[in-house]
């Protein structure tokens, strides 16, 4: 699925802002890139792998919807942590509704009580979105809903398998007719407002995650150094893996160059389907102490930098 075209442009277009938001690993990730039909946001087991907010944008009839993806809310321990939960209630707060999504196998943990109270304080109209509906009894289901509903305030409940884009088009469905009249904000061929040098870090960092999600616990970060189109098509492109230590810069590198090398195989094939063109990918680990406590850090992810 990529997206819906205008079946009837006689009708006014609408657009409007979509908040996703849930405790991390609810698969708000998963969600968006099946909404908009192409991949836009990083998916990986680990939770809090979003940082910063994604816009996917999707499109239903004449109705252009840019559905924000959140990080997950939790308890902040570190000061990354805190600038991740500031960014996601900040997306929640900005947008014209709020989809509120809920892993159904995780439904009564804490966080999911922490997150259902706080949305009380925020006044846009909210959907519940109940994910891997697939992985439970019909009755339990059923009698989670209820207990959620009871919980919040939510026009309407939809059940979805977000992995196999199970329920999905039912959600751009409702969009469709529930936002307000007006203009696109976007062409109608676009389908995420971050640069492709952020699309193609996050995907780098993904493929991070997939190899080296024991070894190497959220203490990395990419950046794209250079993008450089070429004659023929093609794009050159250089990005460095930031660690903290050198022992992870050895792990990030492997015996013989092996990880990094399976790293950027895996990581070119996607942004290569993401740039639609060739590309020669370069990547380079550096040690940066404590970055995750250097402000400029922040300011690459979209993030502010909290102070204290």
């Amino acid at each position: 699925m990529r997206r819906a075209s205008m079946a009837e442009p006689q009708l006014p277009t609408r657009c409007g802002f979509v908040a996703l938001i849930g405790a991390p690993n609810a698969g708000k990730s998963t969600l968006l890139n099946q909404l908009v039909g192409a991949k836009v946001s990083i998916v990986s087991r680990k939770v809090q792998t979003t940082r910063t907010q994604v816009r996917g944008i999707a499109l239903s009839g004449p109705t252009q919807i840019i559905f924000v993806d959140t990080p997950g809310i939790f308890a902040p321990k570190r000061r990354l942590d805190r600038a991740m939960v500031t960014s996601a209630w900040g997306g929640a707060g900005d947008a014209d509704l709020i989809g509120v999504l809920i892993d159904v196998e995780r439904f009564d943990h804490e966080e999911n009580t922490r997150l259902l109270e706080k949305l009380a304080e925020l006044k846009q109209p909210k959907f519940l979105i109940l994910n891997k509906i697939d992985t439970i009894p019909k009755e339990k289901l059923l009698a989670i809903t209820a207990q959620v509903n009871e919980l919040g305030k939510f026009e309407t409940t939809f059940m979805i398998a977000a992995l196999t884009g199970y329920g999905v088009k039912d959600i751009l469905t409702w969009l469709e007719t529930r936002l307000k009249p007006g203009p696109w904000l976007y062409p109608e061929d676009q389908i995420s407002d971050a640069p492709l040098r952020f699309l193609a870090a996050e995907i780098t960092r993904e493929k991070i995650f997939e190899r080296l999600h024991d070894e190497l616990p959220y203490r990395s970060t990419v950046e794209t150094e250079s993008w450089q189109q070429r004659p023929d098509g093609s794009v050159r492109i250089e990005q460095t893996i930031y660690v903290e230590r050198e022992s992870q810069r050895k792990i990030v590198l492997g015996e013989g160059g092996q990880t990094i090398k399976a790293i950027g195989q895996k990581a070119r094939i996607e942004i290569s389907e993401a740039a639609e063109a060739k590309v020669h990918l370069f990547l380079f680990v550096k040690v940066r102490e404590n970055w995750s406590d250097d402000p400029e850090r922040y300011r690459e992810m979209g993030l502010e930098f909290p102070k204290g």
